[in-house]
């Protein structure tokens, strides 16, 4: 089967889409970004303040775009079948959870069943609703002395055991990128530059932490939590003074998390972790992996011939192939669900 994966994720810098060739195993065909106009991302992020009225004409305008860039996409070819994630404005694990982008005009504008709304029935199953990359992971993957970590706005970590983990460990990207917002207008730190010419305030560093952190498995967070409101209580006034301080320790805050959450929650040290997700591209943040992931060596998912930010979409083309053939996309284990579930609603 041809499948094509959509996925938004909580930075919102734009839609990847991904295709991939399932047969013995999955082969990786095409990858491309679609950024979002300037004005449709503002609506994005201040999505959590939106009334019923505005959050309504969002949920349709943003799936308009998406089905823009999925035709785009395909051009005349014709997949079996198209899986959107969409974009999560709101996300309470295990209780509810919400992700906007109507997907019926991606099923009209493309003639492609389409599968969306992943995360419900997880959490109706007592699951937690996320993450849901780590079956894709497996998959790719198997079983080995390592893990995934994708450093998206949220920073998720899958660990290849035998019973696979899987779990948030805290932002990703979404604090470096809203502080350099404030800062200086611009939505993410090109290549870590601004970290790299900052110094680490170590007593910010300590008022970044967050009990949620501790907190073990199963485990999922967004922006909810790691919000422009957290960033401002914590570093407000720290980010009108030195504000290239503030992203480097925010750089190092984000890295430290990844490394104690592994080293808290993973029993068995790892010889490798492979990254992926925009944070791979920030050169800073993965020098200071280095250390902190020790003894584990961080690499990145290039080196397998996938490209940074075609991870996720390429796990939502093969969660809706799951899908449309009637088997399991959750993994208990990973989300907390009593039983494996059947994920998504499809679109004829």
């Amino acid at each position: 089967m041809i499948a094509v994966g959509m996925m938004s994720g909580t930075s919102a810098d734009g839609v990847s889409v991904a295709a991939v060739e399932l047969g013995r195993g999955l082969k990786f065909l095409a990858y491309r970004t679609f950024p979002y106009p300037r004005a449709l991302r503002e609506r994005i992020l201040g999505a959590r303040q939106l009334r019923t009225p505005e959050l309504s004409e969002l949920h349709g305008d943003l799936g308009r775009f998406f089905a823009r860039c999925a035709k785009t996409f395909i051009g005349r070819k014709s997949p079996d079948v198209i899986g959107c994630h969409g974009q999560t404005v709101w996300h309470e694990p295990g209780r509810h959870t919400l992700q906007i982008g109507e997907a019926s005009h991606i099923a009209e504008a493309t003639r492609v069943p389409t599968v969306c709304d992943f995360r419900p029935y997880d959490i109706a199953a007592g699951g937690q609703g996320a993450p849901l990359v780590p079956y894709f992971d497996r998959f790719l993957f198997g079983v080995r002395n390592a893990a995934t970590l994708n450093l998206g706005g949220i920073a998720n970590v899958t660990v290849l055991s035998r019973i696979p983990a899987g779990f948030d460990t805290g932002p990703g990207n979404c604090l470096i990128d809203e502080a350099m917002r404030i800062a200086y207008g611009k939505p993410f730190d090109v290549g870590g530059r601004v970290a790299a010419s900052g110094r680490i305030d170590r007593a910010l560093l300590k008022r970044l932490d967050e009990p949620w952190l501790r907190r073990p498995p199963p485990k999922s967070t967004g922006r909810e939590r790691f919000s422009r409101e957290f960033l401002l209580d914590r570093c407000g006034n720290a980010l009108k003074r030195s504000p290239a301080d503030v992203i480097a320790t925010l750089t190092l805050f984000t890295a430290k998390t990844v490394g104690e959450a592994i080293g808290r929650f993973v029993k068995r040290p790892l010889q490798e972790v492979i990254v992926s997700g925009g944070g791979m591209l920030n050169k800073t943040l993965m020098a200071q992996l280095e250390w902190t992931l020790w003894p584990a060596v961080p690499r990145p998912i290039t080196v397998y011939g996938i490209p940074a930010l075609a991870k996720e979409p390429a796990a939502f083309a093969l969660l809706a192939v799951e899908t449309l053939r009637g088997r399991a996309g959750n993994l208990p284990s990973v989300t907390g669900a009593r039983r494996p579930a059947v994920l998504g609603k499809i679109l004829p």
